[in-house]
């Protein structure tokens, strides 16, 4: 599974792809099985052609944890979950089952779309 994560533009939040518009929760994220390539690219594409709105969108790699889903990679978790300086601080705080499959996950390799952002 893949998500489609960016940083909106105006205030530096955290945002993810969920049909056609930004949310500002991993839970609330649209996902994208491993057959469905086609349609994350065209999501990619899509975001890549808001630069007002989004800055360097791209593709993360999702793990399964705890019967829910979280980002491989412990970057994407932080985004997800923060700001993370204190428990009751940002997304973090608001718990639920998404926060602590998010809080347990595990795994730390890179996502592939953020090793593509970072060598371009």
């Amino acid at each position: 599974m893949r998500a489609l994560t960016a940083n909106r533009l105006i205030d530096g939040e955290v945002v993810f792809w969920a049909k056609d518009r930004w949310v500002e929760r991993f839970a609330e994220a649209e996902l994208f099985a491993e057959g469905e390539g086609e349609a994350a690219l065209a999501a990619e594409g899509h975001a890549k052609a808001q630069p007002t709105v989004v800055i360097d969108p791209y593709l993360i790699d999702l793990a399964e944890s705890e019967g829910m889903w979280a980002p491989v990679s412990y970057r994407e978790r932080l985004r997800a979950l923060g700001p993370t300086n204190h428990l009751r601080h940002g997304k973090q705080a608001e718990g639920g089952q998404a926060i602590e499959a998010l809080q347990h996950a595990s795994g730390a390799a890179r996502s592939a779309g953020r090793v593509k952002l970072i060598k371009r």
